[in-house]
């Protein structure tokens, strides 16, 4: 964890220096900044495995071009060649170990909610979203938290309604598939934001839908639903799919109409696990 907020510190510092640049150029109060993360903690096991070599005194490995990319979840080596170092005894933070904090501290990152990122729980799920915009957000304005519940989806619509731009329904005569957020710039004045349709999800199997403060969530694709009131239970402990079987059948008919839709459906995880599938689209 002290590499942890190590890190963290050199971001802070890293916007600030951009923060920096846009006030240096007189951009500041007209730039719309959204500062947020992708998901909850991770809980992943990279690096935590069996005990590993030490750090070998002289690179082995070809250096890598500056312009050359490491694709793998895990990378195998240093810019400059050294092979990166993972397992047991290694301590993280030089630039050859590759060490995740694993499900211990992700638990602690993530308290009070449940699982962590891959998951729809609120523990994958549920992060803040920071928005500055000085020329509208104003200091009197400014520092105050919603709690008004916002998704991904809902960036695009926020610059484009901001920019005054519109979304193109065609491109080359080739139908685009419709926004599914909203803007958020009513939040910007404490105003309700409305929307005709639940906030969805649906990671890797994993599933969830929300509306108003009801949730119904899946850990995995062949997973009972699990029901919450979010208003009263953000931690997902007292699943009420039982006592509300309605509701339960209301929210996944919902989610399933938007996954056929937006083409979550098929997929391979639901295909693996024998569920049954959507008629085929027109």
């Amino acid at each position: 964890m002290e590499v942890y907020a190590a890190m963290i510190d050199r971001m802070d510092q890293g916007v600030g220096r951009l923060l920096a640049e846009l006030q240096a150029q007189g951009q500041l109060e007209n730039t719309l900044i959204f500062y947020l993360q992708d998901n909850g903690a991770c809980a992943e096991p990279f690096g935590r495995g069996a005990q590993a070599t030490p750090r070998q005194t002289l690179p082995s490995l070809k250096p890598l071009p500056p312009d050359q990319f490491q694709y793998d979840s895990l990378p195998k080596q240093t810019r400059d060649g050294y092979p990166v170092r993972t397992g047991y005894g290694v301590l993280p933070g030089p630039p050859d170990t590759y060490i995740a904090y694993g499900q211990a501290w992700a638990n602690v990152s993530n308290t009070p909610f449940r699982e962590y990122k891959h998951w729809v729980h609120e523990g994958g799920i549920s992060t803040p979203l920071i928005i500055s915009w000085p020329a509208t957000i104003t200091p009197k304005k400014a520092g105050r938290i919603s709690s008004q519940p916002g998704q991904l989806v809902d960036i695009l619509p926020t610059i484009i309604e901001v920019a005054s731009a519109s979304y193109p329904t065609d491109f080359h005569g080739e139908k685009i598939t419709p926004l599914e957020g909203i803007s958020l710039t009513p939040t910007f004045t404490d105003r309700p934001l409305t929307r005709s349709h639940p906030l969805v999800w649906e990671h890797e199997g994993n599933r969830a839908i929300r509306q108003d403060q009801w949730k119904l969530v899946a850990k995995g694709a062949s997973a009972p639903w699990e029901l919450y009131d979010l208003s009263t239970d953000r931690a997902e402990l007292l699943n009420l799919a039982d006592s509300q079987p309605e509701r339960v059948q209301a929210l996944a008919t919902q989610w399933t109409n938007w996954a056929t839709r937006a083409h979550v459906i098929p997929s391979p995880f639901h295909q693996k696990k024998n569920l049954p599938q959507p008629p085929p689209r027109p």
